[in-house]
């Protein structure tokens, strides 16, 4: 079992600043890709930003120069440094892992609870 535990979530003002957090345990061999995403009430989930070991993070339009991802390998965490905060910033954020749970098995995608962002004057 893999675990994703994210932190970091509230109310803040527009402009304002939050710092996501996600800490990966369990069953993990190896980790390939983490990232973020969020789902806005009434809209479909969508892709925040993600980083794959070794590489360069990518993120959506939307949030570009104001979000910045960032990665522990060492204690399989991630990171959300979101800057400059929109009202339509605000949705559950959702913390996403893709690893090998052990030597052999292929990658698996795993989810966190979620996380509310509200921002709101």
């Amino acid at each position: 079992q893999v675990q994703l535990v994210e932190s970091g979530g509230g109310l803040v003002q527009p402009g304002g600043s939050l710092r996501l957090s996600c800490v990966a345990s369990g069953s993990i061999f190896s980790s390939y890709a983490m990232g973020w995403y969020r789902q806005a009430p009434g809209k479909q989930r969508e892709s925040v930003a993600g980083i794959i070991s070794g590489g360069k993070p990518n993120y959506a339009d939307s949030v570009k120069g104001r979000f910045t991802i960032s990665r522990d390998n060492a204690k399989n965490t991630v990171y959300l440094q979101m800057n400059s905060l929109k009202p339509e910033d605000t949705a559950v954020y959702y913390c996403n892992a893709v690893v090998v749970v052990r030597a052999g098995a292929q990658l698996s995608s795993h989810w966190g609870q979620g996380t509310q962002v509200t921002v709101s004057s």
